[in-house]
Protein backbone atom coordinates (compact mmCIF):
# COMPACT_ATOMS: atom_id res chain seq x y z
CA UNK A 1 0.00 0.00 0.00
CA UNK A 2 1.59 3.49 -0.95
CA UNK A 3 2.15 5.78 2.24
CA UNK A 4 -0.45 7.85 0.02
CA UNK A 5 -3.45 5.38 1.19
CA UNK A 6 -2.57 5.80 4.78
CA UNK A 7 -4.44 7.36 7.36
CA UNK A 8 -2.85 11.17 7.53
CA UNK A 9 -1.76 10.86 11.01
CA UNK A 10 0.58 7.65 10.25
CA UNK A 11 2.33 9.21 7.38
CA UNK A 12 5.42 10.33 8.27
CA UNK A 13 5.68 13.80 6.94
CA UNK A 14 2.46 14.84 8.00
CA UNK A 15 3.86 13.13 11.67
CA UNK A 16 6.66 15.06 11.53
CA UNK A 17 5.07 18.07 11.00
CA UNK A 18 1.94 17.73 13.53
CA UNK A 19 4.55 16.41 16.61
CA UNK A 20 7.98 17.21 15.45
CA UNK A 21 11.16 15.07 13.87
CA UNK A 22 11.59 13.61 17.31
CA UNK A 23 8.59 11.87 17.02
CA UNK A 24 9.57 9.77 14.25
CA UNK A 25 11.41 6.33 14.26
CA UNK A 26 14.99 6.07 11.62
CA UNK A 27 12.60 4.46 9.77
CA UNK A 28 10.16 7.46 8.92
CA UNK A 29 13.00 9.75 9.32
CA UNK A 30 14.58 7.79 6.03
CA UNK A 31 11.33 7.42 4.67
CA UNK A 32 11.02 11.00 3.78
CA UNK A 33 14.34 11.84 2.78
CA UNK A 34 13.61 8.68 0.11
CA UNK A 35 10.13 9.96 -0.62
CA UNK A 36 9.31 6.90 -2.81
CA UNK A 37 9.44 3.34 -2.27
CA UNK A 38 9.91 0.60 -5.46
CA UNK A 39 7.01 -1.64 -6.19
CA UNK A 40 5.71 -3.22 -3.60
CA UNK A 41 7.02 -1.79 -1.25
CA UNK A 42 6.43 1.57 0.09
CA UNK A 43 8.55 4.26 1.36
CA UNK A 44 8.94 3.23 5.37
CA UNK A 45 9.53 -0.58 4.22
CA UNK A 46 12.32 0.61 1.47
CA UNK A 47 13.85 2.24 4.55
CA UNK A 48 13.50 -0.22 7.31
CA UNK A 49 15.01 -2.79 4.72
CA UNK A 50 17.84 -0.57 4.29
CA UNK A 51 18.68 0.33 7.89
CA UNK A 52 18.22 -3.63 8.29
CA UNK A 53 20.86 -4.59 5.50
CA UNK A 54 23.19 -1.38 6.79
CA UNK A 55 22.88 -2.31 10.41
CA UNK A 56 21.31 0.59 11.75
CA UNK A 57 21.12 4.54 11.08
CA UNK A 58 25.07 5.35 12.12
CA UNK A 59 26.57 3.02 9.31
CA UNK A 60 23.57 4.19 6.79
CA UNK A 61 24.87 7.78 7.47
CA UNK A 62 28.90 6.52 7.19
CA UNK A 63 28.31 4.24 4.24
CA UNK A 64 30.16 5.57 1.35
CA UNK A 65 28.43 6.03 -2.46
CA UNK A 66 29.32 2.58 -4.12
CA UNK A 67 28.15 0.57 0.03
CA UNK A 68 24.74 2.53 -0.56
CA UNK A 69 24.26 2.36 -4.78
CA UNK A 70 24.33 -1.70 -4.18
CA UNK A 71 21.14 -1.64 -2.06
CA UNK A 72 18.09 -1.61 -4.52
CA UNK A 73 16.13 1.31 -4.65
CA UNK A 74 18.99 3.63 -3.46
CA UNK A 75 21.51 5.45 -5.23
CA UNK A 76 23.63 8.84 -5.86
CA UNK A 77 20.96 11.13 -5.31
CA UNK A 78 20.15 9.40 -2.19
CA UNK A 79 23.47 9.55 -1.11
CA UNK A 80 23.85 13.47 -1.81
CA UNK A 81 20.64 13.94 0.05
CA UNK A 82 22.28 12.56 3.31
CA UNK A 83 25.54 14.17 2.67
CA UNK A 84 24.06 17.24 2.34
CA UNK A 85 21.89 16.62 5.03
CA UNK A 86 25.07 15.86 7.52
CA UNK A 87 27.24 18.91 6.74
CA UNK A 88 23.95 21.26 7.20
CA UNK A 89 24.46 19.88 10.79
CA UNK A 90 27.63 20.27 11.36
CA UNK A 91 27.90 23.35 9.77
CA UNK A 92 24.65 24.53 11.98
CA UNK A 93 26.22 23.38 15.12
CA UNK A 94 29.50 25.14 14.30
CA UNK A 95 27.30 28.75 13.80
CA UNK A 96 26.24 28.16 17.27
CA UNK A 97 29.77 28.05 18.14
CA UNK A 98 30.94 31.02 16.15
CA UNK A 99 28.18 33.56 17.54
CA UNK A 100 30.92 35.09 19.53
CA UNK A 101 29.30 34.36 22.66
CA UNK A 102 31.01 33.40 25.89
CA UNK A 103 31.27 29.51 26.14
CA UNK A 104 29.28 28.42 28.57
CA UNK A 105 27.46 24.97 27.11
CA UNK A 106 30.05 22.22 27.80
CA UNK A 107 26.74 19.87 26.21
CA UNK A 108 27.08 21.94 22.85
CA UNK A 109 30.87 21.63 22.90
CA UNK A 110 30.06 17.63 23.03
CA UNK A 111 27.84 17.90 20.04
CA UNK A 112 30.18 19.85 17.94
CA UNK A 113 33.11 17.72 18.29
CA UNK A 114 31.60 14.19 18.48
CA UNK A 115 30.03 16.16 14.95
CA UNK A 116 33.29 17.12 13.55
CA UNK A 117 35.16 13.66 14.76
CA UNK A 118 33.23 10.57 15.51
CA UNK A 119 33.12 9.75 12.21
CA UNK A 120 36.82 9.49 11.16
CA UNK A 121 38.76 6.40 10.79
CA UNK A 122 41.92 7.80 11.86
CA UNK A 123 42.68 9.74 14.85
CA UNK A 124 43.25 13.54 15.01
CA UNK A 125 44.28 15.76 17.36
CA UNK A 126 42.04 19.14 17.38
CA UNK A 127 41.34 22.55 19.50
CA UNK A 128 38.86 24.92 19.48
CA UNK A 129 40.85 28.25 19.79
CA UNK A 130 39.29 31.21 22.50
CA UNK A 131 40.39 34.10 23.39
CA UNK A 132 40.55 35.98 26.68
CA UNK A 133 36.32 36.43 27.23
CA UNK A 134 36.32 32.59 26.23
CA UNK A 135 34.35 33.55 23.05
CA UNK A 136 35.51 31.08 19.51
CA UNK A 137 38.21 32.06 17.35
CA UNK A 138 37.86 29.20 15.45
CA UNK A 139 38.19 25.09 15.60
CA UNK A 140 40.95 23.54 13.64
CA UNK A 141 42.44 19.94 13.12
CA UNK A 142 46.59 20.32 13.93
CA UNK A 143 47.58 16.90 13.58
CA UNK A 144 46.37 13.34 12.00
CA UNK A 145 47.65 9.84 13.33
CA UNK A 146 47.22 6.19 12.26
CA UNK A 147 44.37 4.49 13.71
CA UNK A 148 45.73 4.01 17.51
CA UNK A 149 47.96 7.11 17.31
CA UNK A 150 48.78 10.89 16.81
CA UNK A 151 52.08 12.85 16.99
CA UNK A 152 50.85 16.14 19.37
CA UNK A 153 53.47 18.52 19.15
CA UNK A 154 53.22 21.46 22.29
CA UNK A 155 55.30 23.75 20.38
CA UNK A 156 53.19 23.99 16.84
CA UNK A 157 50.20 24.22 19.23
CA UNK A 158 51.34 27.14 21.12
CA UNK A 159 52.67 29.00 17.89
CA UNK A 160 49.31 28.34 16.34
CA UNK A 161 47.23 29.66 19.40
CA UNK A 162 49.71 32.78 19.18
CA UNK A 163 49.21 33.60 15.51
CA UNK A 164 45.54 33.12 16.14
CA UNK A 165 45.58 35.56 19.45
CA UNK A 166 43.91 32.96 21.61
CA UNK A 167 43.41 33.09 25.81
CA UNK A 168 42.13 29.82 26.01
CA UNK A 169 41.66 26.48 24.25
CA UNK A 170 39.92 23.51 24.74
CA UNK A 171 41.85 20.19 23.35
CA UNK A 172 40.24 17.18 21.88
CA UNK A 173 40.98 14.00 19.62
CA UNK A 174 39.14 10.82 18.96
CA UNK A 175 39.90 7.08 19.42
CA UNK A 176 38.37 5.54 15.97
CA UNK A 177 38.21 2.09 18.50
CA UNK A 178 35.26 3.94 19.53
CA UNK A 179 36.35 3.49 23.41
CA UNK A 180 36.13 6.99 24.95
CA UNK A 181 38.50 6.23 28.14
CA UNK A 182 41.29 8.33 27.95
CA UNK A 183 44.63 6.77 28.32
CA UNK A 184 48.03 7.43 29.78
CA UNK A 185 49.41 8.77 27.04
CA UNK A 186 46.54 11.16 26.68
CA UNK A 187 47.01 12.56 30.01
CA UNK A 188 50.94 12.94 29.63
CA UNK A 189 50.56 15.13 26.88
CA UNK A 190 47.74 16.74 28.33
CA UNK A 191 49.74 18.01 30.74
CA UNK A 192 52.77 18.77 28.71
CA UNK A 193 50.76 21.03 27.14
CA UNK A 194 48.82 23.06 29.15
CA UNK A 195 52.69 23.52 30.74
CA UNK A 196 53.69 24.76 27.55
CA UNK A 197 50.86 27.07 27.24
CA UNK A 198 50.66 28.83 30.47
CA UNK A 199 54.03 30.08 29.80
CA UNK A 200 52.16 32.26 27.29
CA UNK A 201 49.41 32.74 29.55
CA UNK A 202 47.38 30.69 27.73
CA UNK A 203 45.03 28.09 29.86
CA UNK A 204 44.11 24.22 28.85
CA UNK A 205 40.03 24.69 29.57
CA UNK A 206 39.22 21.14 29.07
CA UNK A 207 40.32 18.05 27.26
CA UNK A 208 37.45 15.90 25.46
CA UNK A 209 38.23 12.62 24.12
CA UNK A 210 35.47 11.66 21.45
CA UNK A 211 34.20 8.33 21.35
CA UNK A 212 31.42 6.02 19.58
CA UNK A 213 28.39 7.03 21.44
CA UNK A 214 30.70 9.27 24.92
CA UNK A 215 32.55 11.63 25.05
CA UNK A 216 35.17 12.40 27.95
CA UNK A 217 35.92 15.62 29.47
CA UNK A 218 39.03 15.96 31.33
CA UNK A 219 37.74 18.64 33.33
CA UNK A 220 34.66 16.45 35.13
CA UNK A 221 37.51 14.54 36.29
CA UNK A 222 39.41 17.35 38.05
CA UNK A 223 42.08 16.21 35.25
CA UNK A 224 42.97 20.10 34.17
Amino acid sequence: MSIRQWPETERPREKLIRHGAAALSDAELLAIILRVGTAGRSAVDLAREVLVALGGLRPLMEADLERLSALRGLGSATWAQLQAGQEMSRRHLACQLDRGEALTAPNLVRRYLTAQLRHLDHEVFAAIFLDTQHRVIRFEILFQGTLDSASVYPREVARRALALGAGALILAHNHPSGVAEPSDADRRITERLREALVLFDIRVLDHFVVGDGEVVSFAERGWV
